[in-house]
């Protein structure tokens, strides 16, 4: 059998426990076809890059899965025409990884007010003054040809 991970996104009209019984219901149809879940997490009601059927926000689940091909498509084919279920992305993986996925790391991060070393940056903080600019000369009209007369185009009539 294969390893593989799932996000699907739900309608953000349902409740918690309904999204999540989305994900126990996507898994017994795994288990019914001979695979099963290794993992599930719910990540919670989030907001949305862009609007899917209408919809702002959605509620994330993600799945990692130990099931033969055939399974893995007879739930993607359920949860596609599941009403509830806006988007689905498996990907097929050599290992699942240890630990919680990186998502539910930015939540404990977030609840507990942790914050990295300099910001979210990640790079060095350094004071800007205005003698780090280039000097662009005092005149500015003057460099690029001149009184225009008030045309901001650039056109002379």
């Amino acid at each position: 059998m294969a390893l593989y991970e799932h996000v699907f996104i739900a309608r953000q009209d349902l409740s918690n426990t309904q999204a999540e019984g989305l994900i126990e219901h996507f898994s017994t149809v795994l288990a019914d076809n001979g695979g099963k879940v290794v993992e599930f997490e719910y990540w919670g009601v989030k907001t949305m890059a862009y609007k899917i059927n209408k919809n702002r926000k959605g509620h994330y689940a993600f799945l990692k899965s130990d099931a033969p091909s055939a399974a893995v498509q007879e739930m993607e084919r359920l949860m596609r025409l599941h009403d509830d279920v806006m988007r689905v992305l498996t990907i097929k993986v050599d290992a699942h990884g240890e630990g919680p996925s990186v998502q539910m790391q930015k939540r404990d991060e977030r609840e507990r007010g942790d914050r990295p070393e300099g910001g979210f940056g990640g790079g060095e903080r350094r004071e800007r003054s205005f003698g780090d600019r280039p000097d662009r000369g005092g005149d500015r009209g003057a460099d690029r040809g001149g009184d225009r007369g008030g045309d901001r185009g650039g056109f002379r009539r």
